[in-house]
């Protein structure tokens, strides 16, 4: 006989949000019923793919990484490559370096995106004004010849292929003047030529923007609540979005009270550009020129929600949204590391519960000579490949998500998300107050936290830290049971 689960709580409503998708490796989301909030986009998960956690790493620890990485097959990564290193020379192209991701990325069982750069050299002509990185990166120019930017792009898409690449980023957060250093409409028409290019040497490839940046996006969405009236939830949206962020670059992203300093903020020359190129983004992707929706994503989990309204309110229907690169951006975060990993599982699972059906975290592991000093963006591993608590719940999200529909789920004071599979359920659960929850089963009843061995209990307790539980029973009755 089948024992029903019970949450111990005074109110329940459920609340289920997704897009549905085929195949058997491949998480699907269940379509929303009742007042559930509207997915982020209809469309199935990325072709390929089985899993829609993954993680971006740096390729020169690869050897350091493989052992975790081969945790996360099933899932999805992206490499950004440019004009500039690949055809150092003009006509003596080097692809030996992607050809040894591509390779490595397919045996790991990974699916491979790429970012397609520009960068700053002949074939732009003009003196970089960005440098980064060991490896020298610049911003991105118009090139001198369109066409023959278009015979790389098509180089590109004919070489990787064969390796399963069927996602084509253009160019990379060109929001930022180190990233890009013409305009939205340059930009724009970069786009058309290369979204040419990509169909032209495979029609069955998606072009997708270049992911304007997590601050970017935050003020794209206290800009649109300020135009639609709701001065009061944009405050609220932008206390809530930058909290971690207040001060970090001076007058750019200032304290803010009110409409009035809100305002003030968003007429900032850098935040003028930030909405002007997150417009222009949309344009693309509403013209059907762009056909994938990118989004990044470094703020406090408390900007997840403002984040998942803007998406459904700006993106059209069956647009798909995939968050490539996910992380968190904490200065003082060193302290906490069980915060941290807490708050990376709560992030994780929202947006996927919200209908972005891929998330990218990065860094895997952070590197400890950056130029910050410290570990301010959050690694899932430590520098030398240590797994850490972070790593082990990521990889649990991995094997529970595998193959399985994902379901949105806020019951009895509880939030999280459901992976379902035929005859079976794991759930990923934490209390909304902080306030212990009760939620109570039979001996098959299997719980603990994410990322340590679920343990059978009767009863397991629920509390702000996220909690994974296990069942044999189908999703159906599971969530009939906890209504």
């Amino acid at each position: 006989m089948r024992r029903a689960w019970r949450v111990v709580a005074l109110a329940t409503v459920l609340l289920v949000a997704g897009c549905t998708g085929g195949g058997d490796r491949t998480p699907a989301r269940t379509p929303p019923t009742g007042s559930a909030a509207p997915p982020v986009s209809s469309a199935p998960p990325a072709a390929g793919t089985g899993n829609p956690f993954g993680a971006h790493w740096d390729w020169s620890r690869y050897d350091q990484f493989r052992p975790y990485l081969r945790q996360l097959g099933g899932s999805a990564t992206y490499h950004e490559l440019s004009w500039c290193h690949v055809e150092r020379v003009a006509g003596r192209p080097d692809w030996s370096p992607v050809d040894r991701i591509a390779r490595r990325t397919r045996d790991l069982g990974i699916t491979l995106n790429l970012k397609i750069r520009i960068g700053t050299c002949w074939a732009t002509g003009g003196t970089a004004a960005h440098t980064r990185g060991a490896v020298g990166k610049t911003e991105s120019r118009m090139p001198l010849d369109l066409a023959a930017y278009q015979t790389f792009v098509r180089s590109v898409v004919t070489r990787y292929a064969p390796y399963g690449v069927r996602q084509y980023a253009i160019e990379n957060e060109v929001n930022a003047p180190q990233y890009w250093a013409g305009s939205p409409e340059e930009y724009a028409r970069l786009v058309r030529a290369a979204a040419t290019a990509v169909h032209e040497a495979d029609p069955a490839a998606r072009v997708v923007d270049s992911g304007i940046s997590s601050v970017a996006y935050g003020f794209g969405i206290v800009d649109r609540l300020l135009r639609e009236g709701r001065a009061d939830d944009a405050v609220a949206a932008y206390r809530a979005y930058f909290q971690r962020r207040i001060g970090t670059r001076g007058q750019k992203i200032p304290a803010v009270g009110d409409a009035t300093r809100l305002r003030a903020a968003l007429a900032n020359a850098a935040n003028v550009r930030n909405v002007a190129f997150l417009a222009a983004t949309e344009g693309l992707i509403a013209e059907g020129v762009v056909q994938l929706r990118q989004v990044h994503f470094y703020e406090h989990v408390d900007g997840v929600p403002a984040l998942l309204d803007y998406l459904r309110a700006r993106t059209p229907a069956g647009v798909p949204v995939e968050a490539w690169e996910v992380g968190q951006f904490w200065r003082d975060g060193d302290g906490d590391p069980a915060g941290r990993a807490a708050e990376m599982v709560k992030v994780v699972c929202q947006l996927v519960a919200g209908g972005v059906r891929q998330v990218m975290w990065l860094p895997l592991a952070y590197h400890p000579d950056n130029r910050a000093g410290g570990e301010v963006r959050y690694g899932l591993l430590d520098p030398d490949g240590t797994e850490r608590d972070a790593g082990r719940m990521m990889a649990a999200l991995v094997a529970a998500a595998r193959g399985a529909t994902v379901t949105a789920v806020a019951v009895g004071g509880l939030t999280g998300v459901a992976f379902a599979r035929p005859g079976e359920t794991d759930l990923v659960l934490w209390s909304t107050s902080g306030a212990e929850v009760a939620v109570t089963g039979g001996p098959e009843l299997r719980g603990g936290p994410v990322g340590a061995t679920p343990h059978a209990a009767g009863q397991v307790r629920v509390g702000a830290t996220p909690v994974l539980l296990r069942s044999g029973q189908p999703l159906d009755d599971v969530l009939a049971a906890l209504r």
